[in-house]
This record gives C-alpha cells, structure tokens and sequence, in this order.
C-alpha cells in the first residue's frame, strides 16, 4: 500500500524535505508551534485537500488525507500540529448550511482562516459525551455557552473551532445522545467576550489547553446543522479523527522501523552488525509487520468513511492497531539504539514521546475495546 496515491507521497515528501529533523528538533525544543511548515503544507495547498473543489480546495477523500498526515509523520515531523483541520473539515463540509460553507471554506482553502480545534472534552466526563456539562441556552438570536473544556488543541494557533455543548437538559432528552449542538467559534473574538484559554503544560509540544466558558454569546448563525442533533454530527468528525491518527501512527511506524533498520545494519558490536542477532532482528520484524496490518485496516476505515458508510468499528480498530505497531515500533528503535536512542540529536526520544500519546489520545485502547465487544460483538454494555 506504500505505493499508492505516489503523487501525493511525492509531493508531501519534497515538501518535508524542506524542513529537516533539525527544524523538528529545534521546534520541540522551543515549545514553539511549526507556524512555517504549516504556512508551507496550506501555501501548496494539501490542508485544504477536503475541501470540495468549488470551494478553493482539492475535493479529495479521507483516504488521501490520510496519506498526507502519513507522509508528515513518517519524514520526521509531527502532524499533530495540523491535523485538526483535517477532521473538522469534514464536520464542517458534511452538516455546515450552504452560506456556512460559502463563508468560510474559501477561507480556510487560502489559508486566510485555520479550523484547527475541537472542543468536546470536559474534566469532569472525559469520554462520556454524552454527559457533558458546558450549556449554549437560547436567548434571542445568540447562544449564550457557560461551560469548561479540556485538552483543547491547537487553539492558540486557529481562528475557529467547533464546538459542543448541550441546548436540551439530559433530563429532557428520551436518548441521552439527544440534546446536544455545534456550534462554530470564532476564537478571538470569544478570547475578548467569555472564554477564558488556559494553556497545559505536557511531555510533547503538543499546544493544549483548558477552556472556560462565562456567558459567551453566540450568533444563532453559527449553529451547525439542527440543534440537538450534534452527537450524531460530531462523530463524522470523531471517526475522521482517529482513521487520521491511525494513519499518522504508520507513519510514526515506518519511521521508527526504516531508523532502526539502518542504524542496527550499521552498528558493529563484539566484530559484527547488531542487526544480524535474532535478537535485534525478530522485535524490529514483528513491530513492521503489524504496522503493515494495522495499514490495511487504515485503508479499509477511510474506504468506508468516503463512501458514507458506517465505520465506526474500523475507524475505532485502525487507530488501536495503528498504535500499539507505532509504539511497538518505537520501543524497539529506541532498545537497539542504546544510549543514542536518549540523545536528542537522534530525534528517536522525540518521536517516542510524540507517539506514546496516540495509546491514550483521542481515545483509549479501553473504550475501543467496549466498543467493540458491544456493537460488534454484541456483548452486553460494561458501562
């Protein structure tokens, strides 16, 4: 599957090939935000790949979208940094009015704009959706949001974001999916109005942060689709997210496996190459072939997506597998590296940490599994 959609690999490639390790490595070291390569990926026009083609943008599938955040990660950068914009396009293009998409996707086409947040979580439900607190009540034609949110990404770096909130109480709602909206922030301008953005500190320079929300007012304009109907809205955008990062997980996979190969062909201990030892060989083989398996599953999940079938179970798979093969990967290239793997020159503790993430981020191995045993399996609910 490495060779498929070549042109865009060719492209992503030369484009990365601009801004080697050293770029990365000063960024991380910075605690800075890649504002130079994310100028340079919108500037030749792959962050608007989802963007339908009346639009400004390319009017690809997930599937080469996914392709792209691949090719970022697996040349030694982090797509984490920009793939937001990916799979809030998809919220955005897929349940936005035709003045919605009028107003803004030309925008985020040239790069005038960035969409590149989604606020869902909140402290105190975590990856319980449904039971989210942050409240948008109705009062003339303005939404009035009240509220916190956590692990909020890349807000300091976008102009919008989506968000949910509840408009019908829990307690009014026959299903507890029910009752909930989206809404399109304009983030500036609520920074000067209501919502308060406080920044986490992290392991990996991964811009996050706590969001608190005191009265900010809305334009009804901005509603996505119907009210109460965001659940269901927002899981277009939730399985575009992790058959993304199952993709940039393979990325982060061929990287690590590609790193370690040369290094333990090259490497000569006791008179001859590391790599020749079973020992070395066997963890690095095992951690490729699951990256190899966990790709096709990534393939399968964005076929599905693009042809507006249901893929929630291997949207969910593709980014379990996808990541336990990255970090599987990454354990190996940083063992047979030794000492060196600890050296940041060598850029493995670097994407180590970026990838360890992705076993907790967006969603744990644990949901995915209930999810599985429940509406695959057809177990009973655990929760």
């Amino acid at each position: 599957m490495q060779t498929d959609f070549q042109d865009i690999r060719d492209g992503i490639r030369a484009l990365c090939a601009q801004f080697p390790d050293e770029y990365h490595r000063k960024v991380d070291e910075d605690r800075a935000y890649p504002e130079a390569f994310v100028d340079a990926l919108t500037r030749e026009g792959w962050m608007a790949a989802l963007i339908p083609e009346e639009y400004g943008g390319s009017g690809l599938g997930l599937l080469e979208a996914s392709v792209i955040m691949e090719e970022i990660n697996r040349a030694g950068g982090n797509s984490g940094a920009c793939h937001g914009q990916m799979y809030n396009m998809n919220t955005l293009v897929r349940h936005g009015s035709d003045e919605q998409r009028a107003r803004i996707l030309p925008k985020l086409a040239s790069g005038e704009l960035r969409l590149q947040s989604m606020g869902v979580t909140e402290p105190t439900t975590g990856t319980d959706t449904t039971q989210l607190k942050t409240t948008a009540v109705k009062r003339g034609d303005k939404y009035v949001i009240n509220g916190q949110k956590v692990w909020i990404s890349r807000v300091q770096h976008s102009d919008l974001m989506i968000l949910l909130a509840r408009t019908t109480p829990l307690a009014e709602c026959t299903k507890k999916s029910e009752g909930l909206s989206i809404f399109l922030v304009d983030i500036k301008e609520a920074m000067q109005s209501g919502m308060t953005v406080k920044p986490i500190a992290n392991m990996v320079n991964h811009e996050t942060n706590e969001l608190f929300f005191d009265n900010l007012e809305i334009p009804q304009e901005n509603l996505i689709g119907e009210e109460g109907k965001g659940f269901k809205y927002i899981l277009t955008g939730l399985n575009a997210e992790r058959a993304l990062i199952a993709a940039e997980c393979i990325g982060d996979g061929y990287w690590f496996t590609d790193k370690v190969t040369a290094y333990v062909s090259e490497r000569e201990v006791f008179g001859r190459p590391i790599g020749q030892n079973q020992g070395v060989q066997f963890p690095i083989a095992e951690a490729y072939i699951e990256v190899r398996a966990a790709d096709l599953m990534r393939y399968e999940a964005c076929r599905l997506y693009d042809a507006g079938q249901p893929c929630g179970a291997e949207a969910n798979m593709a980014k379990m597998l996808a990541a336990k093969a990255s970090w599987e990967a990454a354990n190996a290239c940083l063992q047979f590296h030794g000492g060196f793997g600890f050296a940041c020159e060598y850029d493995v503790e670097r994407k180590f940490r970026e990838t360890r993430l992705y076993q907790v981020a967006p969603i744990s191995t644990n949901l995915i599994l209930s999810y599985v045993a429940e509406h695959v399996l057809g177990m009973p609910r655990s929760f």
